[in-house]
């Protein structure tokens, strides 16, 4: 049987021609600067919901404004990263680099100096074009300017900045918010923005798709509607109810734009993204144990902050610090090359597999041993951070090396979608879970009702099992997606041998 022209491909991208054989001669600090850019791409994910009491204070916002001001980020950000991988493979991704840092830094200074919700809103919006942008071609640059050799690591810094971000955001929010007024929590952008800026001018090389393809404009448009309509879908849920109008129409939207954009994309001559990629056993392998690895990561992060504040009793930043051991053992082993040297030891289909399995067994100790205190929920966090460590970067380095260089940008945008979709996925189905456990709409709310403190302790208990059931069936999806994908990418790596 004739394999498809994407896995006779090379499997791994070789350097772009503007880069010398041995990778760009200044590389790690092109690295390091860009790095610095997706750290503020990524705490603005997390960093303003320690600042809601004081916007609902100052602006007058209502719960639906503080809704679609964290919202209106993620969801353009989502919608966007098929179609900003695609626009930097044509146009060059310096180019779009550089437009994104621009954007996420303009929308910075726009929503630092907001005295309304709707200026906020809009603002928020742009810094996630911006950020669309940002999370795309940064991993499209890294492909282009390391040696094979060397972008596992360099992938494994990257994974290690995003974990970083996640954890430092409500730290950093909380210290600014302790000593400025809430609009610094944006402006703290700016330094960071011209620096990279100014980098990407003077170091980064330009590169791009040779081929020139005409541009997409209808498969851009399809990709950039399904994929906010679903993640709109997802974060509607836990609010409205999984059965509204609001999310079933959404939801119904999402299925069926999508649905016209794989067929679109399959039957015109210059996709964004080639459907034969999904024959790719590699591909396929990599992108589904991609969603599971965030599907877990999210939706477990999502219910242990909640058993942390609620059950354990510890205030919200120190809830944050005591969460702070899984990212810094992501940050450790991939900052120092330890991940990257057990992926290359072990091969991508054993470390995924491995480290998906070790994942795994942190969220089954948080969700078996957490109950006695903090000292099972450390054990568990550790583990999630190791297993994250050496899985998730080989995960995006397989999705990366089974798409050819030229798409590198598109790549990126795969990438970026997948963990958007496993982690809203995540929270979605973990947190239905809970809710189906407990029936009551919040802990406060039941904790308030319960008349005595016998009372207030079933509430509790059964608050308890709930999290431990959906914890455990978080583990079984992330165990069983480690299997899957290893067993995909252990085949697709015997077929490339023979």
């Amino acid at each position: 049987m004739t394999a498809s022209p994407q896995e006779q491909a090379p499997k791994t991208p070789a350097p772009a021609p503007s880069s010398p054989e041995g990778g760009h001669p200044q590389r790690w600090l092109i690295l390091g600067v860009l790095c610095l850019a997706v750290l503020t791409v990524v705490l603005d994910n997390t960093v303003l919901n320690v600042a809601i009491p004081s916007l609902t204070r100052e602006l007058g916002a209502s719960t639906s404004d503080i809704q679609w001001m964290i919202n209106a980020y993620s969801l353009v950000q989502s919608g966007l990263l098929l179609t900003a991988g695609s626009a930097a493979d044509r146009y060059g991704r310096k180019k779009m680099l550089a437009v994104g840092v621009a954007l996420f830094g303009a929308g910075s200074l726009v929503a630092g100096l907001a005295d309304s919700t709707g200026q906020l809103i809009a603002a928020r919006a742009g810094m996630g074009v911006g950020g669309a942008l940002l999370m795309t071609t940064v991993l499209a640059v890294a492909i282009q300017i390391f040696t094979p050799e060397e972008q596992p690591k360099a992938i494994g810094i990257w994974a290690a900045v995003n974990s970083l971000g996640f954890a430092a955001g409500p730290l950093l929010g909380g210290f600014l918010l302790d000593h400025f007024w809430w609009g610094a929590i944006f402006l703290v952008n700016l330094p960071v923005a011209a620096l990279a800026l100014v980098a990407v001018v003077v170091l980064v090389p330009e590169s791009k798709n040779p081929q020139g393809d005409r541009p997409d404009l209808l498969g851009a448009l399809l990709s950039t509607i399904g994929m906010a309509s679903l993640v709109f879908a997802i974060i509607s849920g836990p609010g409205h109810g999984w059965t509204s109008a609001r999310v079933l129409v959404t939801a119904a939207v999402a299925v069926l734009v999508l649905a016209a954009f794989a067929y679109w994309e399959s039957r015109i001559p210059y996709p964004m993204i080639d459907m034969h990629f999904f024959r790719n056993r590699q591909f396929t392998g990599a992108v589904s144990g991609g969603v599971l690895i965030t599907f877990g990561m999210g939706g477990s992060l999502f219910l242990l902050t909640q058993h942390m504040q609620f059950v354990l009793g510890y205030e919200p930043l120190e809830a944050g610090l005591r969460t702070a051991p899984l990212a810094l053992m992501i940050v450790a082993l991939n900052f120092t090359g330890v991940a990257a040297k057990w992926a290359m030891r072990l091969g991508n289909p054993v470390a995924i597999g491995l480290g998906m399995a070790v994942m795994a067994g942190g969220l089954a100790s948080i969700a078996l041993l957490s109950s006695g205190g903090y000292a099972g929920t450390l054990l568990g966090l550790v583990l999630i951070g190791t297993g994250a460590a050496v899985a998730s970067p080989a995960m995006s380095h397989a999705i990366m090396s089974a798409i050819p260089p030229e798409k590198a940008g598109v790549g990126g945008g795969i990438n970026g979608t997948v963990a958007e979709f496993g982690t809203g996925l995540g929270v979605a189905v973990l947190g239905a879970l809970l809710s189906s456990r407990f029936a009551a709409s919040s802990l406060p709310e039941a904790l308030a009702a319960a008349g005595s403190a016998e009372e207030r302790g079933r509430v509790i208990d059964v608050f308890s099992s709930g999290l431990e059931i959906s914890l455990l069936v978080g583990a079984l999806a992330v165990l069983v997606g480690g299997m899957v994908a290893g067993a995909l990418l252990r085949r697709a790596a015997r077929a490339d041998i023979a």
